[in-house]
């Protein structure tokens, strides 16, 4: 199904344009599927679901087909970590430490809650802790972490984008912190999901979720199996029920995550949800990793020959920043537009200055470089719909 809409200042032409340029990816095989939602002062201009779940064509992705987000997960949990400031459970100044105590070693004694929100924590860069263990299992992640990790450098010195820890950490810490003592999937559930009518959105493939639930096609772009403690078979952490992944564990609609993205448009609050003050959302969208690199997108940049770009991270999303450079919310976009995105497939941001979101699940990963330049092209072409 497409819906495009005139009135929503958004130029019908070229989100047709941007809808067929998707269309043509998807037959030439670089993607199997999307489902895509783009709107501006808060109504819907382009609602389109295109495509598969799979290279045969047999499974069309639906307008409510449920999406594993990946990293996206972690902009999940980075945003009640910001409540939870709000509350006064912990600061951006709190040590890792002063709530998860066994986890003080070396410089893992003075990382801060700022450092694990902007990638400056200095943990190492990993996918997982241990060969053949589960990863569904936050108290047993939790656990080994504490055993078994340690900084490889000060915190705040390098920013280097973290797959796992800062998140596994960051949801840890709402948990031992939370005055109603829940679970990490509860507290998203009650906290973020619920207030904001994300009635197709948890942590862990709620059961009521899985007949619409695309698994992921990997195409080889993955850089682990991600086990599950009930084998599920290979990446079967995807499928189980009850997963607490706080950087890695969500599932999702475009719809819900519209929803999400249109709190934050609104500087916190949606339909009489308050989940964030204007403030801290302000703070948020702001560079807080100054002229330092990712680390990450660095080494990949540099094997593609793109020029060095300052990492642009605010507390928790990721930012456009002002240099013009390749960069998964393209060139086009204002420099406060902030955003979360998930391994080679999903992306939502918000463009506060053009007062405009938009949501973008696909199917098939792609490897790092092929996807920047994919969500930079799209993103290009949705801002000049802007009317």
């Amino acid at each position: 199904m497409t819906v495009m809409n005139q009135t929503s200042g958004l130029d019908v032409d070229r989100l047709s344009h941007l809808e067929k340029v998707i269309s043509e990816d998807i037959a030439a095989k670089r993607y199997w599927g999307a489902r895509i939602i783009v709107a501006r002062h808060g109504e819907i201009g382009l609602d389109a679901t295109i495509g598969h779940a799979d290279e045969a064509g047999e499974r069309p992705v639906e307008d409510d087909s449920v999406f594993t987000l990946f990293s996206m997960s972690k902009g999940m949990t980075n945003t009640l970590a910001l409540r939870a400031i709000e509350l006064g459970q912990f600061s951006l100044a709190t040590k890792v430490t002063d709530i998860i105590p066994e986890f003080g070693v070396g410089n893992n004694e003075t990382i801060t809650v700022l450092h694990l929100l902007n990638h400056t924590s200095g943990l190492p860069f990993t996918f997982k802790l241990k060969d053949e263990m589960p990863i569904d299992i936050l108290e047993d992640m939790i656990r080994v972490t504490c055993e078994t990790i340690q900084s490889v450098e000060k915190p705040g010195v390098t920013c280097n984008y973290s797959p796992m820890l800062n998140q596994l950490l960051l949801g840890e810490m709402l948990r031992r912190t939370d005055p109603k003592k829940r679970a990490f999937r509860d507290i998203m559930h009650e906290d973020l999901f619920e207030p904001l009518g994300m009635t197709s959105s948890a942590f862990g493939l709620r059961k009521d979720l899985k007949d619409r639930h695309l698994f992921p096609d990997f195409r080889g772009n993955s850089p682990m199996n991600h086990i599950g403690s009930s084998g599920h078979g290979e990446n079967g952490a995807f499928r189980e029920e009850f997963a607490e992944m706080p950087w890695v564990g969500a599932v999702s609609t475009a719809p819900d995550l519209h929803r999400l993205a249109e709190m934050l448009r609104n500087e916190g609050a949606l339909d009489g949800a308050r989940i964030l003050s204007p403030a801290i959302v302000k703070k948020a969208r702001q560079n807080h990793t100054g002229e330092l690199p990712n680390q990450l997108y660095k080494m990949l940049g540099y094997k593609a020959g793109w020029e060095e770009s300052p990492a642009y991270v605010g507390l928790g999303y990721i930012l456009r920043g002002t240099k013009i450079t390749n960069n998964l919310m393209g060139t086009q976009t204002s420099p406060e537009t902030f955003g979360s995105y998930g391994a080679g497939s999903t992306i939502f941001w918000i463009d506060p200055e053009l007062d405009m979101t938009f949501v973008c699940l696909t199917t098939g990963l792609l490897p790092g470089i092929p996807n920047i330049a994919r969500f930079h092209r799209l993103a290009d072409i949705a801002v000049s719909a802007a009317l």
